[in-house]
């Protein structure tokens, strides 16, 4: 096993706003593990409020570089195993090498990934696309720029209300409303009550990741479903989530992989809750694998290539529907643009 890393920094079409920030463009990690003369892909953002920078991940890398290599490499599941402990708190880096032995894995074995576990149990739903904070002229802007069949639209601001009800005068799309941790309860119930009118589908995070009492409220009164995302980080976490949440967001980076996400999947089904699968504005890399998952879940939310100025790789159609397209050739079935490698 040979082990190669890149560092990109990918630049957002428009400045990329939620209740912690702006941001104008996205530091993404790149790992290629090579075997047997099969490569393999994966990919770790780096998200500032999880404090593992895309530094961190190469300084970790570079320490145990031989002890990544030197893993007689099966299967993707053995391999999460040996990182898990090999970098404990490092939950990034492992997904990035966690996907790649996955897109490793489906070369060596001739399939595209979402054949390992394609149950077709749940269709493949369509992904929405993000709005960020901005002004409620630039708010409208990009829903006129961009037609999409659901909005995903980040809020945490005094004129939230204000806001979704200027974009439904110009959308009749579903919108899913995202506060990442902004609101009390007393400001989420208000809010989500004037949603409900509003042609919401659901709130992703209302209050903070901690707030297990007033979750526990929300749960009980809220007009709308509730998703945990920042509640919601690792395998530990779905349990918590049981009965303060109608649904979980898993995301690769955060929960260390497509290997733990599988068994959140299978866990959350298994206490009746939803399950949601986002991204952190990876590339069409970190991307397709979330997309080759889709068919294991209820909501998408896999925009992150359309929100950048320049991708790294091809590998994904997007359809005016909403629908996401992967592609037929083994693994992730990712490849590189002219422009980018490692």
């Amino acid at each position: 096993m040979k082990v190669a890393y890149k560092i990109f920094n990918l630049r957002f079409k428009h400045p990329f706003g939620i209740s912690r920030g702006v941001k104008t463009h996205q530091p993404t990690f790149i790992i290629e593990l090579e075997h047997l003369g099969w490569k393999g892909y994966g990919e770790a953002p780096a998200i500032s409020y999880y404090h593992i920078p895309v530094e961190k991940m190469q300084q970790d890398l570079e320490r145990k570089k031989m002890f990544v290599e030197k893993f007689a490499f099966t299967e993707p599941d053995r391999y999460w195993h040996y990182l898990h402990h090999l970098f404990p708190m490092n939950p990034f880096l492992v997904c990035a090498l966690d996907m790649a032995g996955w897109d490793l894995y489906g070369k060596m074995k001739g399939k595209t990934l979402n054949k390992f576990w394609n149950n077709n149990t749940h269709g493949n739903p369509v992904t929405d696309y993000t709005i960020g904070i901005d002004s409620i002229e630039k708010m409208i802007e990009k829903v006129k720029e961009k037609e999409w069949p659901i909005y995903k639209i980040k809020l945490g601001t005094p004129n939230d209300v204000e806001i979704v009800s200027a974009l439904r005068k110009h959308t009749d799309a579903i919108f899913r409303i995202d506060a990442n941790a902004a609101w009390t309860v007393k400001e989420a119930l208000e809010k989500i009550t004037a949603f409900k009118e509003l042609g919401v589908q659901f709130i992703e995070q209302p209050l903070a990741k901690d707030e297990w009492e007033g979750m526990k409220i929300l749960y009980n009164e809220s007009p709308l479903p509730l998703i945990a995302d920042e509640s919601c980080v690792g395998e530990g976490d779905v349990e918590k989530c049981h009965q303060h949440f109608h649904g979980i967001n898993i995301k690769l980076t955060k929960c260390s992989g497509i290997t733990p996400a599988l068994r959140m999947i299978k866990h959350a089904r298994s206490l009746n809750m939803k399950v949601m699968m986002g991204c952190m504005n990876e590339s069409t890399i970190g991307s397709a694998a979330v997309a080759h998952l889709s068919s294991q879940i209820d909501y998408l939310d896999v925009d992150g290539p359309l929100l950048l100025e320049e991708d790294i790789a091809t590998g994904l159609v997007y359809h005016s529907n909403g629908k996401v397209e992967t592609s037929t050739e083994p693994g992730l079935g990712i490849h590189f643009t002219d422009l980018h490698t490692i």
